[in-house]
């Protein structure tokens, strides 16, 4: 039986380039002269930090510019509410999603399902898996995700005949 997998996946090395990108402007633009103003990469996380809330804007612009320009889904990228301490100095973080959570899959499950498409489509992990018995039902499906707008980038892989 043909089958695919839906996912939602964010290149980590595209994140990791569009952060280098970053970097550099950070350093060379003038109204980041002289001021401390950090970026951080750990594994599904990017901490921004600035002296100030105005720089903190700042320097997001410049990493949501840079991520989208690097065709990084922004839809994967989770914005935290950013923290101000009292002596002013301002801290971000930015999430990155990977793979479908619990509610988001079983929302894009119930739509497949809703459709009557003559497929099945199971949860696995952090993953969807469509099967059906042609594979024009497979290509039908794609074209009904594709169109639908769940709050998350979906890709497509693992097609099998």
């Amino acid at each position: 039986m043909p089958s695919f997998d839906i996912v939602s996946e964010v290149d980590k090395q595209e994140i990791d380039n569009a952060l280098n990108q970053a970097r550099k402007e950070l350093a060379t633009r003038f109204d980041f002269k002289g001021v401390a103003a950090h970026i951080e990469h750990e594994k599904d996380k990017i901490t921004l930090t600035a002296e100030d809330a105005s720089r903190l804007y700042g320097l997001r612009e410049i990493v949501i510019n840079k991520l989208s320009k690097r065709n990084v889904d922004l839809r994967n990228i989770d914005q935290q509410e950013p923290s101000i301490s009292s002596i002013g100095h301002a801290r971000q973080e930015l999430k990155i999603q990977q793979g479908l959570e619990g509610e988001k899959a079983k929302e894009i499950i119930h739509a497949i399902k809703a459709q009557n498409f003559k497929v099945q489509s199971t949860l696995q992990e952090r993953q969807i898996r469509v099967t059906g018995k042609k594979r024009d039902d497979l290509q039908e499906v794609i074209a009904f995700v594709r169109a639908k707008d769940f709050g998350v980038a979906t890709t497509f892989k693992n097609f099998r005949d």
